[in-house]
């Protein structure tokens, strides 16, 4: 077929977070070059499926770059070579035939294996739970318009909410830090006013609570920022490490 592709890959198999995983060699024929990454894992599994062998475990749920479940690690890179997608939002038409492209999972403690590319993010889960919500008695409904708030505050609350929680910073960053990710969940709520009433018992919560299950520090390299989909800013860790201070000299 015409314009199509012909490609290696070379994908981690592995069966559970206990057992050794090796990289498995596959060769997929005919690939549209509009394709997505994640349709042509599809055609790989089903025809997996049809020889009667164990398709590919992978994460994927909205397709549209908006869950953060789709978390391959491909040629070195998580969600792929083009910034600011998913990759469920990468198409096929960034490689070229005859390529070799390697999968593999997300590499961190904190992110045990599944099996093959899915892994428990479930540390993610805990680490909101610790802190990111508010508790304030809000009443009756009111009108948004109601609270009002700056709009360089709301437009940079905005951006640290677009965090989708996928994973990449964690790993991108040769120390396994979730710093990029739990400075984002922080600051959405720190810079509204909903937020202030538990501000500093939330980045005291929620920093432990990374801490304890096991992400590495953060060295400010910032391969964290160049791999997030969202593009999620540097300037997030800034904040929260401010705050983390304010909240230890507020407690002595």
């Amino acid at each position: 077929m015409s314009g199509n592709m012909n490609l290696t890959l070379k994908v981690w198999r592995q069966k559970n977070k206990d057992s050794k995983g090796l990289l498995e060699t596959y060769n997929v024929k005919n690939i549209s070059p509009d394709m997505s990454f994640l349709e042509m894992f599809d055609v790989l599994n089903e025809e997996l499926i049809t020889k009667g062998e164990e398709p590919i475990a992978f994460d994927h749920d909205c397709r549209e770059g908006i869950c953060g479940m789709c978390s391959m690690y491909i040629n070195g890179r998580p969600h792929g070579p083009k910034r600011g997608v998913t990759t469920c939002q990468l198409h096929m038409r960034s490689f070229k035939d005859g390529d070799t492209i390697v999968v593999e999972p997300w590499r961190a403690t904190a992110f045990p294996v599944i099996k093959d590319l899915s892994v428990d993010r479930s540390a993610f889960d805990r680490i909101i739970a610790s802190g990111g919500f508010v508790s304030v008695n809000t009443g009756n409904a009111r009108d948004a318009n109601n609270i009002p708030i700056p709009k360089d505050d709301a437009d940079t609350a905005f951006d640290a909410a677009a965090c989708i929680g996928c994973g990449a910073c964690v790993a991108a960053c040769k120390n396994a830090s979730a710093m990029l990710f739990v400075s984002a969940k922080v600051s959405q709520l720190a810079l509204l006013p909903q937020g202030q009433p538990e501000r500093y018992m939330r980045v005291q919560s929620m920093v432990g609570q990374m801490d304890e299950e096991g992400f590495g520090n953060c060295t400010n390299t910032g391969a964290c920022e160049a791999e997030c989909p969202k593009g999620i800013s540097l300037s997030n860790i800034a904040r929260m490490n401010r705050d983390y201070i304010a909240a230890g000299l507020g407690s002595e």
